[in-house]
């Protein structure tokens, strides 16, 4: 179905394997739009719990693929508005997956690379990783990346690195939020697993809402009117057929519906 990835499907998790190692899986119109329909698909697919994003070969993704920045550099402002729009349409697809998002980074995370570790729910890294937000070395700026790279890093942390456009270790990736663990690579494949293994634990609804949480939450002043609000998420997902099966599994010493 997809010419640029693949999607593997194993024990309720999907992995997209973006498979472009000839040029590290840097990405064209064609991926772009086969990652935005493969998160269409798996959101859909009520069987998948947990979504895992991955590069075939030595290298995650090294952003822009160098044809399709020259086909673009000769677009009217129209064209590149219309493709850019199909880039922020993918990423929004990705950050926005009803279940966990895992991105499993190796090698090269760089510009959109970087931008695709970032619009997932959490990121895994080897420690030969390396991130980079370059796109001011070509003369132009992370603008469709930027939500999601400054939800994870803030604004102090890209103001350095959106105009130095300077690489950085998965070291400093994890102490600024962008990554969320790092291990050897010959580790990494394990080290997602466990984490896969914490998140199909958690009640798939409630997860969903609790993404939906943070977005409401995130940012706004704790006053009453937040107070209300957080109050009224908490009645609702009480209320749940979901909720009520973990709390009487809990007290009941068996097991939730969700994990059978």
């Amino acid at each position: 179905m997809y010419s640029t990835l693949s999607i593997e499907r194993q024990d309720r998790v999907a992995t997209i394997w973006m498979d472009r190692p000839d040029v590290f899986n840097a990405f064209d119109e064609q991926l772009i739009a086969d990652l935005g329909a493969a998160c269409a698909e798996l959101d859909a697919d009520a069987s998948v719990r947990v979504v895992v994003l991955a590069g075939r070969g030595k290298h995650f993704s090294a952003g822009a693929d160098l044809n399709w920045m020259k086909r673009a550099s000769v677009f009217t402002e129209e064209e590149n508005r219309a493709d850019a729009r199909k880039f922020a349409h993918m990423l929004r697809a990705l950050s926005d997956m009803s279940k966990p998002t895992v991105a499993r980074v190796q090698g090269a995370a760089l510009g959109g690379g970087t931008g695709l570790a970032a619009a997932c729910d959490m990121a895994v890294a080897s420690v030969d990783a390396q991130f980079a937000t370059s796109e001011v070395k070509f003369g132009i700026i992370p603008a469709v990346i930027s939500p999601y790279v400054l939800r994870a890093i803030g604004p102090r942390h890209a103001l350095r690195y959106f105009q130095s456009g300077e690489r950085f270790s998965a070291q400093r990736a994890l102490a600024m939020g962008l990554v969320t663990e790092v291990c050897e690579r010959d580790q990494l494949d394990a080290t997602i697993v466990q984490l896969v293994g914490l998140l199909m634990s958690g009640a798939p609804l409630a997860q969903q809402s609790a993404k939906h949480l943070i977005a409401a939450v995130d940012g706004c002043p704790i006053d009453a009117a937040i107070s209300e609000e957080t109050a009224q998420r908490i009645a609702r997902q009480r209320a749940t057929s979901e909720a009520k099966d973990g709390i009487s599994a809990f007290l009941e010493k068996r097991t939730p519906a969700w994990l059978l």
